[in-house]
C-alpha cells in the first residue's frame, strides 16, 4: 500500500495521508507534534544554521556523527528520537511503517476505514473496544432484553441529543463517556449495571428505561436488606459498597435525562451520595517516612542504571504521581483527548493537563522539584527541555510502544514499592509490609494530605487540584490526623478565660 492508501481519521473532514514516503513523514512530523525523520548530511545542516558553531549547539549528537560519517539520521522510535548513523538507520519506509502501526488507532487504511464507514450509525453508538466488549459478553436474550425502548425513553423526539434508539444504544453510550477511560472503572459499573438488570430478570422488570420509581425503591430496598441470593446477583455486604452500587444506577438514568433519551428521571434521589462522601475518611495513607524513602531510593539508584532511559522514566512516572495527585488512568496517553499534556508558561513553570472523571480537563501546577525530573527524562527521550507549545506526545512513553498505559504505570509504581520494601525488610518488616501493600492511589491520598493536612491549603483550592466533585471528601483529609485540631484547641485556650461582672 502507498502512503496515500492511509487516512488520518483525527482530521476533520478526515484526510488521506501524502502520496510519497517523504510527504507522508512530514505530515506525521506536523500531526504528531515531533521529529519523526531527519536524514542529515554535513551540507544541509550548514544551509539549516548557518555554520557549524551553530550546527554544534543545536544538534550536538548529529554533528558528531557527521564528522564521522557521511550521514545522519534521526528517527522516532518507541516514545523517543533517536540517532544513528546513516549506515545504521532503518529505511524512511520502514519508520512510516512503525509510526502507522503504533497510531493504528489514528490512521486506517482505507480499505478497513470504509467498512467501518459502512456501518450505520444506530451500530456504531456501541462506542469504543471496552464498552462494546462488556456489551459481548451478555446472551442473546439479555441483549434482546436491552434492545428496547421503555415508557420513560423518547428515541426519536428531537430532544434526544443522545441519539439512542434503544437502551442498549444508552447503556453502551454512558459507559463510554462516563467509563470508558479506566478498564477497572467499566467492570465495576458494568456488575452494577448487571446486578439491576439481573434484579429485573427475576421480576419480569423492564426494559431499564421502563423502571418506575418505586421499582428502583424496591431495588434499593433489596440491597440494603440482603436480597439477591435468589436472583443470582451477590448483594453487596458493606454500606460502602451499597452506596456505590445505587450511585451508578442513579448516575446512569441522570445521564440519560440529562442527554434526553429519557423525559423523566425515576431514579431522582435514588442514591445518598453526599451523605456517603461526608462518611468518607481515607485511610490508605502512607507516613511522610516512607515517602521520603522513596525518593531517596530514587535518587540513589545503582550506578549501571542511573542515566539510563529505564531509570529516568521511573523517575518521572514517581514524581508525577507524588507531586500532582493524579489518578491512575489520568496519567495515561488518550489520543482522543490529547491528554495527559505538559506546558511551559515560564520556564520552570510547568502545568500538567489531565482529563479527570466525566471528561473533566484539569489543570495541574507542577514544583520545581518535579520538573527538575521531567527535563532530565526529557532529555533522555531527545525532546526539547521545555515541552513546546501545543505538543501532541504522550508525556510517558513504552518501550513497547507509543504510550505506557494504566497496567505499564501501575507496574512500575509497585515496582518502586517493592524495591524499597526490600530495602526496609530486615530492620522494619512492618513498614516493608506496608509498602508493599501500597498502589499508586496511594500517593494521591498523600498529596491530598500534604495539601490539606501539613499546609493548610483552602479546601476549595485542594478540591480543584484533586479533581474532585465534592469539597467533603476533600476535608475528610483533615480528620485524620489530630495534631492540626489539637493546635486549634491550644491556640484557642491558651490563656485563661476573662469573665465580666
Amino acid at each position: 500500500m502507498t502512503p496515500a492508501d492511509w487516512i488520518d481519521t483525527a482530521a476533520v473532514p478526515p484526510r488521506a495521508l501524502p502520496d510519497t514516503v517523504v510527504a507522508a513523514l512530514a505530515y506525521l512530523s506536523e500531526a504528531l507534534g515531533h521529529a519523526v525523520y531527519a536524514h542529515w548530511t554535513l551540507a544541509r545542516i550548514k544551509r539549516r544554521y548557518g555554520s557549524l558553531a551553530e550546527a554544534k549547539a543545536a544538534q550536538p549528537v548529529v554533528l558528531k556523527l557527521l564528522l564521522a560519517h557521511d550521514g545522519a539520521v534521526e528517527y522516532w522510535e518507541r516514545g523517543r528520537l533517536r540517532t544513528v548513523s546513516a549506515n545504521q538507520a532503518p529505511s524512511p519506509q520502514t519508520v512510516l511503517a512503525r509510526l502507522l502501526h503504533t497510531h493504528r488507532r489514528r490512521f486506517r487504511s482505507g480499505a478497513s476505514y470504509g467498512k467501518e464507514a459502512a456501518v450505520p450509525a444506530a451500530a456504531q453508538a456501541t462506542g469504543p473496544a471496552a464498552p462494546s466488549s462488556w456489551l459481548a459478553t451478555h446472551g442473546p436474550a439479555e441483549l434482546a432484553w436491552l434492545a428496547r425502548a421503555g415508557r420513560f425513553a423518547q428515541p426519536h423526539a428531537a430532544a434526544n441529543t443522545l441519539g439512542a434508539a434503544d437502551d442498549a444504544q444508552a447503556l453502551a453510550l454512558f459507559l463510554r463517556e462516563r467509563a470508558g477511560r479506566s478498564p477497572h472503572t467499566l467492570r465495576a459499573y458494568g456488575a452494577e449495571l448487571r446486578r439491576l438488570m439481573r434484579w429485573c430478570g427475576a421480576r419480569q422488570l423492564g426494559p431499564l428505561s421502563d423502571l418506575k420509581r418505586q421499582q428502583l425503591l424496591a431495588y434499593r430496598h433489596a440491597l440494603q436488606h440482603g436480597e439477591g441470593h435468589t436472583t443470582g446477583a451477590r448483594p453487596p455486604r458493606s454500606e460502602a459498597t451499597r452506596t456505590r452500587a445505587l450511585a451508578v444506577v442513579a448516575s446512569c438514568y441522570r445521564y440519560w435525562y440529562d442527554t434526553g433519551y429519557l423525559h423523566a428521571n425515576p431514579a431522582a434521589g435514588l442514591s445518598a451520595g453526599s451523605r456517603a462522601r461526608a462518611g468518607f475518611a481515607p485511610t490508605r495513607l502512607l507516613p511522610p517516612a516512607l515517602l521520603a524513602a522513596c525518593d531517596a531510593w530514587l535518587d540513589a539508584p545503582e550506578p549501571d542504571v542511573a542515566n539510563t532511559l529505564t531509570a529516568q522514566r521511573r523517575r518521572a512516572i514517581w514524581a508525577l504521581y507524588r507531586y500532582a495527585g493524579v489518578r491512575l488512568a489520568e496519567l495515561a496517553w488518550s489520543a482522543e483527548t490529547g491528554l495527559p499534556r505538559l506546558e511551559a508558561e515560564a520556564p520552570g513553570r510547568w502545568t500538567l493537563y489531565v482529563c479527570g472523571k466525566g471528561r473533566k480537563p484539569r489543570a495541574i501546577p507542577l514544583p520545581t522539584p518535579c520538573v527538575a525530573v521531567l527535563r532530565a527524562y526529557r532529555c533522555a527521550r531527545g525532546l526539547p527541555t521545555e515541552p513546546p507549545v501545543h505538543e501532541a506526545l504522550p508525556v510517558i512513553h513504552g518501550h513497547k510502544g507509543e504510550a505506557l498505559q494504566s497496567a505499564g504505570l501501575y507496574r512500575e509504581v509497585k515496582a518502586i514499592f517493592a524495591a524499597v520494601a526490600d530495602g526496609l525488610q530486615a530492620r522494619e518488616p512492618a513498614q516493608a509490609l506496608l509498602l508493599r501493600a501500597a498502589s499508586p492511589h496511594w500517593l494521591r491520598h498523600a498529596y491530598a494530605r500534604t495539601l490539606v493536612v501539613d499546609h493548610q491549603v483552602p479546601l476549595p483550592a485542594a478540591q480543584a487540584l484533586l479533581g474532585r466533585a465534592s469539597v467533603q471528601t476533600t476535608a475528610a483529609y483533615a480528620r485524620t490526623d489530630l495534631s492540626q485540631l489539637r493546635t486549634f484547641v491550644e491556640q484557642t485556650f491558651a490563656g485563661p478565660l476573662q469573665y465580666e461582672d
